[in-house]
């Protein structure tokens, strides 16, 4: 009879509508992150921006709480738990990449306060799952279906938070990632601050180091990565122009990690050095590290005054290169973590993804091209074999065979220096 009674009522918990304490708790949890979601888009907005730059951030997942608190009202326990775990990582991840790390970096301000809300409801949320999760199990079932029945939930689970949860969650990161304070840096020679006016209307920070050869490399992005490669281009008479990207260091607008929207940054560096006296308008090019080398590889495409281009470390932006994947199965190439990410960075940073790469990287001949990658670095650095196969004449690839991702400098100084400043003596060479 006790067998009998349990196994009757277990079904019915499952299907049963949430109880009052559960509603409240999701409910308050819910209007936490929206009040965050409002807070960054509205309140606290990073300078240069508007609210209409964040109209998308805003309404899509405040849409997107609403609905979950509406369905969470009447749905079987596993979507409520699943609701609740979903909700709970986003919201935590949130938490820790604005409010945790800004007040660690730096201090605690601006929409700090709502981001530690967030993240505490998160935490809350994945409690909640959990807990919903435990009282509905199934303690009816025989052991050889149970066992079988929570394998397969358990491998949609994990297919379901690495396809789609994990990617969102690094969209965030991604979209959301708290500004760290500059700090001076030694070039090794006299430099001049500067600020920039991109054609979007934001200001940007930025060294300069003036030339003492009339050439000058674009060194991206700036204060916050290669300090000691324009150390390298002004120790050898390059005059080298480091720029905090928008949302970075001192610049105005919204971080985006994939770089998504930044190719205004390097026209303005264009507009500058192109205007300098102690620079050679014909002989202008630019060292970027990572997202720094993509965008110079696609500000080269679309702006003839970059005359040559070393770009260390690049990979995918998003699932236009992912497309071009060496390794993956033509039919599979979209069967990954970048299409949802991708989509989640529309919707967070309220811009499409910029153009395809290994198209635009064709554009730029016959202005030369140096692609770096390293045989250990980011697995998406083997793109830069499609990118060689792209590119028109002159173009090279070196692979380092030791170090990480953007490492080349720091791992073989000598043949680094000897490679990158060999490559703009021959492409910015003097005139007659």
């Amino acid at each position: 009879m006790a067998t009998t009674s349990e196994s009757d009522a277990t079904p019915s918990t499952r299907r049963r509508p949430p109880g009052r304490r559960e509603r409240v708790v999701f409910t308050t949890a819910a209007a936490l992150i929206a009040l965050y979601v409002i807070d960054d888009g509205l309140m606290h907005r990073e300078p240069g921006t508007s609210a209409a730059d964040h109209v998308s951030s805003m309404l899509v997942p405040l849409a997107l709480l609403g609905g979950s608190v509406a369905w969470q009202r009447h749905a079987r326990a596993g979507v409520r738990a699943t609701l609740a775990l979903v909700w709970g990582v986003l919201a935590l991840t949130a938490g820790v990449a604005d409010g945790v790390r800004h007040i660690a970096v730096d201090r605690f301000g601006g929409d700090d306060a709502t981001a530690l809300l967030a993240g505490v409801a998160g935490i809350v949320l994945l409690l909640l799952g959990v807990i919903t999760l435990w009282r509905t199990r199934r303690l009816d079932e025989h052991v050889p279906r149970r066992l079988a029945r929570r394998t397969l939930v358990g491998v949609g689970a994990a297919i379901v938070a690495f396809f789609v949860v994990l990617p969102m969650a690094f969209a965030i990161v991604g979209a959301r990632k708290a500004r760290e304070p500059v700090t001076a840096a030694d070039l090794g020679r006299p430099h001049e601050e500067i600020e920039l006016c991109t054609s979007d209307g934001l200001c940007l920070s930025g060294w300069y180091v003036p030339s003492r050869n009339g050439a000058a490399v674009i060194v991206f992005p700036g204060r916050s990565g290669p300090v000691d490669h324009a150390r390298m281009l002004a120790r050898n008479g390059y005059g080298a122009l480091m720029l905090d990207r928008r949302g970075e260091g001192e610049s105005e607008g919204d971080y985006s990690a994939r770089g998504w929207g930044g190719e205004p940054d390097l026209r303005a560096a264009l507009d500058f050095l192109s205007a300098r006296p102690d620079v050679d308008a014909q002989r202008i090019g630019g060292l970027g590290l990572s997202v720094g080398g993509e965008l110079l590889l696609q500000t080269a495409a679309h702006d003839p005054r970059l005359k040559a281009v070393v770009s260390e470390g690049a990979g995918q932006r998003s699932i236009k290169e992912q497309m071009h994947a060496p390794d993956a199965p033509s039919a599979l190439r979209w069967l990954s973590p970048s299409t949802v990410e991708t989509v989640a960075t529309m919707v967070l940073t309220g811009r499409q993804p910029p153009e395809d790469l290994t198209e635009l990287v064709g554009r730029i001949a016959p202005r030369a091209v140096l692609l770096i990658r390293a045989k250990d670095g980011n697995a998406d650095e083997e793109l830069n074999t499609v990118y060689l196969e792209r590119a028109g004449e002159p173009k090279a690839l070196w692979t380092l065979p030791t170090g990480g991702h953007t490492g080349g400098l720091d791992e073989d100084p000598a043949a680094y220096e000897r490679r990158v400043i060999g490559f703009f003596d021959t492409e910015l060479p003097l005139h007659n």
